[in-house]
């Protein structure tokens, strides 16, 4: 009776676990970078005397919008390629 239950397969799940490395040490490297660039940006401008420099809201909302396209692309990187449409025989 018990070979007539599916055997479940050991499924490999490593390439899950690289790929959220890969992608928090991208993260980190690119959040790092760009940081590096705003604040030498602000210094070479002239910094402020208070020490805050302000952001405009648009540039946040736009900031935001390019990164939601950022990760709609990796996302569709991970669906593959779609298969050829042709026709039905």
């Amino acid at each position: 009776m018990s070979n007539l239950l599916p055997n479940p397969t050991p499924r490999n799940d490593a390439w899950k676990t690289q790929s959220y490395i890969i992608g928090a040490a991208a993260g980190l490297l690119f959040g790092l970078i760009s940081a590096y660039m705003y604040t030498r940006a602000a210094y070479d401008n002239g910094q402020p005397q208070d020490g805050s420099n302000r952001v405009q809201t648009g540039d946040v909302i736009g900031l935001g919008l390019a990164a939601l396209a950022m990760v709609r692309q990796i996302a569709e990187m991970g669906k593959g390629p779609e298969p050829k449409r042709g026709k039905k025989r």
